[in-house]
């Protein structure tokens, strides 16, 4: 059954740091303590859902028929039974039901797997209301003009068919006909605030009525939503070396296998859930994504995921990032050497520091002297949205690649663009504000338009940038010009 006390009781028991609900202690558990067999047949409710949904939805029968909740006798009443009371309930054929699926009551029986998702970065993926990326997917890019009786005065179409889709939102209940918003769904966000009050999508991953543990393992479904300019980790997966052995080694990856740990079930490649998710031989599987990861590239400046996670109020605050890294090496040695597992870390920090010394720390330096002679408008400014793509984009991009071994998204969709926008946009762009801002009657801005050419000479004349002033080292001018020579002799 669904029970809104069970959300109130599991979220209480996380903030508190109690023990998780288990099967035996949860409401309407179908293994109480002690119990050693599964039951022996489906409800007498369920049986009477099966009756009419394998005419009425064949498609969800069949993939549910597949499903291990099939053969554990687990039918459509025990996911989607309610209670009066629950925010969501309503009578269908004379018993009581809900539409959503919650965490809470994934936890009924998954009681370890509702715990740490519901600890994780994936749980609260819905809160990025006033984020950059809220105001240019609502404004820039849409209006108001989708309206429902939840939104009257409307909600952007491009939020609910595009960021919701990833990220969940808030699944608002019609109370008058107990039915959901339009606008909020269908939702299977990762991040979905349920009308039990928890947040999260279990079947963002483990697609409904199916249930498929193969299908999570698969990376064709993180990257449902981990793809495009700002976040493409899909395609840098399908370009590194790890990307091509799975795809040439599908058939040999065990998907299905109950217990899937790396070197003992597969090791012909790894997948995403591999290195985020997944057992080693020293580790269990983990459904806090966020439990392997030493870097958080969210922001224009990568930082200590702890860090990250205090902002939310999230467990991982008390994980330290050295120990993350440990966690994540251990997955890598199950397939690699300590000197390779090193190196690779080596390489990956070498390009975090580079964009933060050459791009990230002076373009917010750069940008913030520039405000005073922007219109006071958030991307209402040709430097507004240079700015933007830079950190945004081109260098999460090339973060990403970094971490995740993709050469070629590295350098021409990574520093090459960042090059690009930092030298050929944003210091023009910069440039020329300063230049008018001189020849302004205004005081002000006489004296922020000072202060910014003071602050792009300054950059400019840095060791990093100081080739574009024609200052080069004369030793190392001699050795590219060497160089240069020899390719010539060589290719042309």
């Amino acid at each position: 059954m669904k029970h809104a006390k069970t959300a109130t009781i599991l979220l209480a028991a996380l903030a508190a740091g109690l023990p998780p609900l288990t099967s035996a202690s949860a409401p309407g558990a179908p293994l109480p303590a002690g119990q050693a067999t599964a039951p022996a047949d489906f409800s007498e409710e369920s049986r009477k859902c099966i009756e009419c949904h394998k005419n009425e939805s064949p498609g969800l029968y069949l993939m549910w028929g597949g499903s291990r909740h099939y053969r554990g006798k687990v039918g459509c009443y025990e996911c989607h039974g309610a209670e009066r009371g629950d925010p969501d309930a309503y009578r269908h054929y004379g018993v009581r039901i809900a539409t959503i699926v919650s965490p809470a009551d994934c936890a009924r029986c998954h009681s370890k797997e509702a715990e740490e998702f519901l600890r994780s970065r994936h749980s609260k993926a819905a809160h990025i209301e006033g984020s950059p990326e809220s105001l240019l997917a609502e404004v820039v890019e849409g209006s108001r003009r989708m309206r429902t009786e939840g939104f009257p005065e409307g909600v952007p179409a491009t939020a609910v068919n595009g960021c919701w889709k990833c990220h969940g939102s808030r699944v608002v209940v019609l109370p008058d006909i107990m039915l959901l918003d339009p606008a909020t769904w269908p939702n299977a966000g990762i991040g979905r605030v349920n009308p039990d009050g928890t947040e999260g999508s279990c079947s963002a991953c483990h697609g409904k009525h199916s249930f498929s543990v193969a299908q999570a393992r698969h990376p064709d479904t993180c990257g449902r939503c981990h793809q495009g300019p700002d976040h493409p980790q899909r395609e840098i997966y399908e370009e590194s070396r790890h990307g091509a052995a799975f795809a040439a080694n599908l058939d040999r990856m065990n998907l299905d296998s109950a217990k899937w740990i790396v070197g003992e079930d597969y090791g012909e490649a790894p997948t995403c859930a591999t290195c985020h998710v997944s057992a080693t031989p020293n580790q269990p599987v983990t459904h806090d994504i966020g439990q392997r990861i030493s870097w958080n590239h969210r922001g224009v400046l990568s930082e200590r995921p702890e860090v990250a996670d205090a902002r939310l109020g999230l467990p991982g605050m008390d994980e330290p990032a050295e120990a993350r890294r440990e966690a994540m090496k251990d997955v890598c040695l199950s397939c690699h050497s300590r000197i390779w597992v090193e190196g690779f870390y080596a390489q990956y920090d070498s390009v975090v520091e580079l964009y933060h010394e050459k791009y990230a720390r002076p373009g917010e330096r750069l940008y913030e002297l520039a405000r005073p002679l922007l219109r006071p408008v958030d991307f209402g400014n040709h430097l507004d949205l240079v700015w933007f793509e830079l950190w945004h984009n081109e260098g999460r991009r090339t973060r990403h690649a970094a971490a995740m071994m993709g050469p070629d998204m590295l350098h021409w969709h990574g520093t090459y663009d960042l090059a690009v926008s930092f030298y050929d946009r944003f210091v023009p762009e910069l440039e020329r504000l300063a230049r008018e801002g001189l020849e302004s009657e205004d005081p002000g801005r006489v004296e922020a338009a000072r202060a910014l050419r003071a602050g792009l000479d300054q950059v400019l004349e840095g060791d990093d940038h100081r080739w574009t002033l024609g200052r080069v080292d004369p030793e190392e001018a001699a050795r590219r010009a060497e160089a240069a020579e020899e390719f010539r002799r060589r290719h042309q």
